[in-house]
């Protein structure tokens, strides 16, 4: 057998460049390259392999969690189809990727991560940034990454990257269990050599196959919705990862069922197609949240289920409801005691759409959904429109931003009170208009991610949305946008700290304690002083970006037809008004609120509390 010898971390990068992947006859090379940060972990190993194989492209991050939240947003974007490696040295350069690769997993993304580890020999231990334990030397900081990995490994033998390399592709490409994938690299086998097997290295192509669903399975769900009278789809995620958007629309047209779409799933459908009845949940829609209520069946396709989609167990009311749950990922499908139709989205839809032939709902049901999509319509327009001032709403910009945009551009946000508006609010036109992670809902995702869904798609505007608290935690990507020539349009809206949360707080009587960003005042002792002197666009100047400051509505949409012109990465920044929130529609959440309390405000939200939580449900 033919060999090559290489160093275990030349071995690795060479093996990555000749991964493809094939779903539909298309086939992708799977890694776009790697991002990293290079210490005395990983400078002499993966450093010196990406120096030796320049086609494999370096990307230079300002911070690791920020370079896996880009991982995370090409992956996306890219339908899990591509994918990046991430490496950083040990230590604190490995943990802080710990964030990043659970807000991959949780969000079923596709990510490597490759951190230096301590030595696998042991003899010069303990090495610089080790930890210590007295119960065992088989420990390092890196077995944190453990429970929010799809897959982990500890290279301790060079030629352990042989099955390694191969079990991380495996689920990198797996359409069910992708997410972070960690191999933990002790800094003295990186540099080792071995004789390898030439053929590990020849082009292999992962395919990712439709699963298709059991027949006697969908004749089963076709009878049921056809003895249904009010029937509900929720989209998810999945309708988007399985490019199911033209399969949904075909079943919706013929069947005229709604659709209610979770955060992952917001763009399944066009905001004005007459059966959508946009976002469902804690930050649902009127439409949206009133039909569930009242649905007899509800149709779950690549959704997850979580709390703010189920509104804390409360959405469904009906107590006949039952739920066919269409999804690739046997825990998913058996969720809500549901009836599982395992398989691919698209498959499963495509199935479908044949068992239902010639079966329609009542056109009455189907008229109250379309009256649902043009009343709400109203309601945003309403929103974007409301010239309050003197400081705009968050809503108006969030109108300004939808109108200033193509159809094919990305929004893109993940924390604060934007989420919930974006949802809500957001008139989305393209299957991938609409980017929120939503699964970890992770601070400082917001540029890092705004820079992996440029990368994805070049020919679309991404329009970064990020509060003020988003963007003090992680505003440093922006440099690696503008070291790389990519044009971000970010929107910083600065309201006095934490807006989301404040807002929370003062609905569970708390009052916003230590929500607002306000200099500590002497004379209370408390954080209630004066607004902070920060300013944000000389921040944003310092770090390579254009910067327009905009003060009214008016300004703000003048700056972002300026913005559209610009050829780098360009930062508005806008000052909204922390108290014109827009409302919650026939929706809850659940927060729980202090049972026993002095203050007045908390013993009152208390006792709401109490009587919603009594119509969360168990369905078994």
């Amino acid at each position: 057998m033919k060999t090559i010898r290489l160093t275990m971390a030349q071995a690795i990068i060479k093996f990555l460049r000749a991964q493809y992947i094939e779903r539909d006859g298309v086939e992708h090379q799977f890694f776009a390259g790697c991002f990293g940060i290079f210490g005395h972990g990983n400078v002499a190993g993966i450093g010196q392999a990406l120096q030796q194989n320049p086609d494999f492209r370096y990307y230079q991050s300002r911070n690791e969690q920020a370079m896996v939240h880009t991982a995370t947003a090409f992956a996306k974007v890219s339908r899990r189809m591509r994918a990046f490696a991430c490496t950083s040295s040990i230590g604190p350069g490995a943990t802080n990727m710990v964030t990043g690769a659970a807000t991959a997993t949780i969000n079923r993304l596709p990510v490597l991560l490759l951190p230096g580890d301590i030595f696998a020999r042991r003899n010069v231990a303990p090495v610089l940034q080790q930890l210590e334990l007295p119960f065992s030397q088989d420990i390092s900081v890196n077995d944190c990454f453990k429970p929010v990995s799809r897959y982990w490994d500890r290279l301790n033998r060079p030629e352990q990257a042989l099955t390694a390399l191969m079990e991380a592709m495996r689920v990198l490409t797996s359409p069910a269990d992708t997410g972070a994938v960690t191999l933990a690299l002790p800094q003295d086998v990186q540099a080792e050599a071995y004789d390898y097997p030439s053929t590990f290295f020849e082009k292999r192509v992962w395919r990712v196959p439709r699963l298709r669903p059991d027949i006697a399975a969908v004749r089963r769900a076709a009878e049921w919705i056809r003895s249904s009278k009010a029937p509900l789809i929720v989209a998810g995620g999945g309708v988007i990862f399985s490019d199911a958007t033209a399969a949904l629309r075909t079943i919706v047209d013929s069947t005229g069922i709604p659709v209610g779409e979770s955060q992952a799933g917001k763009g399944s459908l066009p905001y004005n197609h007459p059966p959508c009845l946009g976002a469902i949940g804690t930050t649902g829609t009127r439409g949206a949240n009133i039909m569930g209520r009242e649905a007899d069946l509800v149709i779950g396709i690549g959704t997850t289920y979580d709390d703010f989609t189920s509104a804390s167990k409360t959405a469904f009311q009906n107590p006949n409801v039952r739920f066919i749950n269409i999804n690739v990922h046997e825990m998913d499908a058996n969720k809500q005691g549901g009836f599982p139709l395992l398989g691919d989205a698209r498959s499963v839809l495509e199935e479908l759409t044949s068992a239902l032939s010639g079966w329609h709902v009542d056109n009455e049901y189907h008229l109250r959904a379309r009256q649902f999509n043009e009343e709400w319509d109203q309601e945003v327009e309403r929103i974007y429109n409301l010239e309050h001032g003197p400081l705009p709403s968050q809503g108006e910009v969030i109108g300004a931003v939808n109108d200033a945009s193509r159809p094919q551009d990305i929004v893109l946000c993940a924390a604060g009170s934007l989420p919930g508006d974006l949802h809500k609010l957001w008139r989305t036109r393209d299957e991938f208009g609409y980017h929120l992670e939503y699964g970890y809902s992770c601070m400082g995702y917001e540029i890092a991610g705004g820079l992996g869904a440029k990368m994805a798609a070049p020919e679309r505007e991404v329009y970064v949305m990020v509060g003020d608290g988003s963007y003090l935690m992680m505003s440093q990507e922006i440099v690696t946008a503008v070291q790389e020539g990519i044009k971000l349009n970010i929107i910083l809206i600065n309201n006095h700290g934490f807006a989301s949360i404040g807002g929370l707080s003062e609905s569970l009587g708390s009052e916003g304690f230590g929500t607002r960003y306000l200099a500590r005042n002497e004379a209370t002792g408390q954080l209630d002083g004066v607004n902070l002197p920060v300013d944000f666009p000389a921040n944003a100047r310092s770090l390579g970006a254009h910067v327009i400051e905009a003060r009214t509505i008016h300004d703000f949409r003048l700056a972002l037809e300026e913005a559209k012109k610009q050829t780098r990465t360009t930062v508005i920044y806008v000052e909204t008004d922390r108290e014109q929130r827009v409302g919650g529609y026939e929706s809850w959440w659940d927060v729980p609120v202090a049972e026993t309390s002095e203050m007045e405000s908390v013993q009152t939200a208390y006792q709401n509390y109490a009587k919603s939580k009594k119509k969360e449900r168990y369905f078994l």
